[in-house]
C-alpha cells in the first residue's frame, strides 16, 4: 500500500539524512479558502546538481506563501525513476529543505519538469509524470487535480471577514499544447516563430472552460502562474507568442469575464523581468518574470514591454501587497541572492480594473 502524500515526503526526508522537520502544509486548492497572505515569494529554473543559495535569502524574508512556477527540477527524461531521483536531489538540498519547513508552497510544471524539453502534448509519459509531480509537492488525496487530465488548479485566499480575496491560478502550458512552429527563415530569429493558426492551443478545451470559470469568481486581486512569458514581445523562444490566437483568446477572456485584478507570474528565460502587455479595451497586464533560481543565460533578448531593467543573476520574484489600505498597493520586485531589488513597479487595485 502506498504511504499517503505526507508521510511520504516524511520517509523521503528521513532516508536522504534531510531536516526532520516535515514540510509546512500547502494551502487547500479551492474551493476552500485560506487565510490572506500579503508576502509572496516566486520563482523557477532550479537545477538539482547546482546549490540554490537565493533560497536562503527568501527564508530571510519570511514570505507567507513561495509559488514554484516550473522547471522546479530538470528531469528531461522518459524514465520515471531517473525523474524521481532528481527530485530526491532537489529535496535533499538544505536551503530548500529549510523554505519548505517554513513557507507553504504551490507549484506548477514548465518543460524539464514535464519530462523534455519544449514538450508539449505529444510528450507520452504526461501521465505517470504528473504522478511524481503531485506527490513530491504533497498534493492532497482528494485534490481536484487528481480527478483530471493536467495539473491546473487555483487557491482562494481572504480575511476573516472575507472583505478582501486573494485568487492564484496555476495553468498547465504543457499536457495540452499544440506543438511549436520552428523558426526556418531569416524573417523571424531563435527557435521558433509565431504561428497564427487558429487551431492552436496552449491550454486545450477543457483548460479554456476551467479557466473561464475561474475568472468568474470574485476576487480584488489574481494571480495567474503560466510557467512561460505572456506580456512580453516576441523573442523566438518559447512564450505564449508563439501563438499570437491564444495571447488574444487570454486577453479577450479576460474583458468578457470582467475579470479585476489580474497579474500573471512567468518564469522559463533564466532571466528575470517586468513587463506590461497593454491591449485594447483592457487595463495594463503586469507580467512578473522570475526565472533563476540557480540558472542563468548569457544573452538577454529585446523587450518593448520591459520596465525597467531585467536581472541576469540568480534571483527571485517577490510581491507585497498592502491590503490595510483603502486602495491596495501591489509591489512587484525581482530580487537577486543578496536581496537586491533589481527590478521593480507598483500599482494600485484602483489601476487594475475595467
Amino acid at each position: 500500500m502506498r504511504a499517503p502524500p505526507r508521510l511520504a515526503c516524511l520517509f523521503l526526508a528521513a532516508a536522504l539524512g534531510a531536516s526532520a522537520s516535515a514540510p509546512k502544509a500547502p494551502p487547500a486548492p479551492a474551493p476552500a479558502v485560506n487565510p490572506l497572505v500579503s508576502r509572496i515569494a516566486l520563482g523557477s529554473c532550479m537545477k538539482q546538481d547546482r546549490p540554490a543559495p537565493v533560497l536562503q535569502m527568501v527564508r530571510e524574508l519570511q514570505p507567507e506563501l513561495f509559488i514554484w512556477l516550473g522547471d522546479n527540477v530538470y528531469g528531461d527524461t522518459q524514465d520515471m525513476a531517473v525523474l524521481e531521483a532528481k527530485y530526491r536531489q532537489v529535496a535533499a538540498k538544505p536551503p530548500f529543505a529549510a523554505l519548505r519547513a517554513e513557507v507553504p508552497m504551490i507549484a506548477t510544471w514548465d518543460d524539464h519538469d514535464y519530462g523534455v524539453n519544449d514538450g508539449g502534448r505529444e510528450y507520452p509519459m504526461k501521465e505517470a509524470s504528473k504522478e511524481v509531480f503531485l506527490r513530491f509537492w504533497d498534493e492532497p488525496a482528494d485534490s481536484p487535480r487528481r480527478a483530471r487530465p493536467g495539473i491546473h488548479t487555483s487557491y482562494r485566499f481572504a480575511d476573516p471577514a472575507g472583505k478582501r480575496t486573494l485568487q492564484v491560478i496555476l495553468l498547465d502550458t504543457r499536457t495540452f499544447r499544440s506543438p511549436l512552429t520552428r523558426n526556418t527563415t531569416s524573417s523571424y530569429k531563435n527557435d521558433y516563430r509565431p504561428d497564427s493558426n487558429p487551431e492552436n492551443t496552449f491550454l486545450g478545451a477543457e483548460q479554456w472552460a476551467w479557466l473561464r470559470e475561474r475568472l468568474q469568481e470574485p476576487a480584488d486581486l489574481r494571480l495567474i502562474g503560466t510557467s512561460i512569458q505572456f506580456g512580453h514581445e516576441y523573442n523566438g523562444w518559447e512564450s505564449w507568442t508563439n501563438f499570437p490566437t491564444e495571447v488574444d483568446r487570454m486577453v479577450n477572456l479576460i474583458i468578457a469575464t470582467r475579470a479585476q485584478g489580474v497579474v500573471f507570474l512567468s518564469g522559463d528565460v533564466h532571466w528575470g523581468e517586468i513587463s506590461v502587455l497593454k491591449a485594447p479595451k483592457c487595463y495594463p497586464l503586469h507580467d512578473l518574470t522570475a526565472s533563476g533560481i540557480n540558472s542563468e543565460w548569457d544573452n538577454l533578448e529585446p523587450n518593448r514591454n520591459r520596465i525597467g531593467q531585467a536581472c541576469m543573476d540568480h534571483h527571485f520574484g517577490w510581491i507585497e501587497i498592502d491590503w490595510q489600505q483603502a486602495d491596495p498597493r501591489v509591489a512587484l520586485q525581482v530580487r537577486d541572492g543578496t536581496g537586491r531589488v533589481r527590478a521593480k513597479t507598483s500599482v494600485r487595485l484602483s489601476q487594475l480594473r475595467f
